[in-house]
C-alpha cells in the first residue's frame, strides 16, 4: 500500500497534524476528502462555476493556513464550511454594499407556502438559486440552508434584521416563480402533440 493511500485512510485528527507539519500527502488527502462538499457550499454563494472554484481555492488556502489553530471544538467539516462561507461572503460584501436593499422592519414571511423541490436535481436547484440577485441569494443560503437567524445574518452582513427578512422573502418569491416556470416548461415538454 502506498504512503499516499495510507494517508488518505487516516482520521481527521491525524490528517490535521500532518497538514500542520506541512506534509503534502496529508494536505492532498484532506483536500480530496472535503473538496466536493466544500464546492457545493461555494456553488450556492457564487454567480457561476468560475467564482465557486475561486472561492474554494481561496477557502482551502485559509483552511491550511489556520489548521494548526483548529481546537477540535467542532467537527472539522463544520469548521471548514464556516471558512468557505466567510470566504464567499467576503467576496460578496463589496457587491452587496453597492446594491440597494430594502430595509423593512416588519416583513411578513409566509411559511405556509412550501417550496416543493423533490422533483429537481441538485444542479437544477443550484442553477435556479444562482439566478437570484446577490443579496437575496446570500440571505437565502444563510437562512434556509445554513440555518442562521436573521439577527445573525444581519450581524454577518452589516444589515438590519428587517433587511435580512426582506431579502429572504424576496428570494422565496423569486424561487417559487422560477420553479413554477420550470415545472410548466417540463409539463409542456411532456405533453403529447
Amino acid at each position: 500500500m502506498s504512503k499516499e493511500h495510507t494517508v488518505f485512510m487516516l482520521q481527521d485528527e491525524e490528517l490535521i497534524k500532518g497538514c500542520a507539519k506541512g506534509d503534502r500527502a496529508s494536505q492532498k488527502a484532506l483536500y480530496e476528502r472535503y473538496c466536493r462538499k466544500m464546492m457545493v457550499t461555494c456553488q450556492r454563494y457564487a454567480r457561476d462555476e468560475a467564482e465557486a472554484e475561486d472561492t474554494l481555492q481561496e477557502g482551502f488556502v485559509k483552511v491550511f493556513k489556520h489548521l494548526p489553530n483548529f481546537r477540535f471544538e467542532s467537527k472539522l467539516s463544520t469548521w471548514m464550511t464556516r471558512i468557505m462561507i466567510n470566504t464567499a461572503l467576503n467576496k460578496q460584501r463589496q457587491r452587496l454594499n453597492m446594491l440597494p436593499m430594502v430595509d423593512v422592519e416588519e416583513v411578513q414571511i409566509k411559511m405556509d407556502e412550501e417550496l416543493s423541490l423533490t422533483q429537481f436535481h441538485l444542479n437544477e436547484l443550484l442553477s435556479i438559486v444562482r439566478t437570484l440577485p446577490d443579496g437575496c441569494r446570500i440571505v437565502f443560503n444563510l437562512f434556509a440552508i445554513e440555518g442562521y437567524s436573521h439577527k445573525e445574518i444581519g450581524e454577518m452582513l452589516s444589515i438590519s434584521v428587517g433587511t435580512s427578512k426582506s431579502q429572504y422573502n424576496r428570494a422565496r418569491s423569486l424561487l417559487q416563480e422560477r420553479i413554477g416556470m420550470l415545472e410548466k416548461t417540463r409539463s409542456y415538454g411532456n405533453a403529447k402533440v
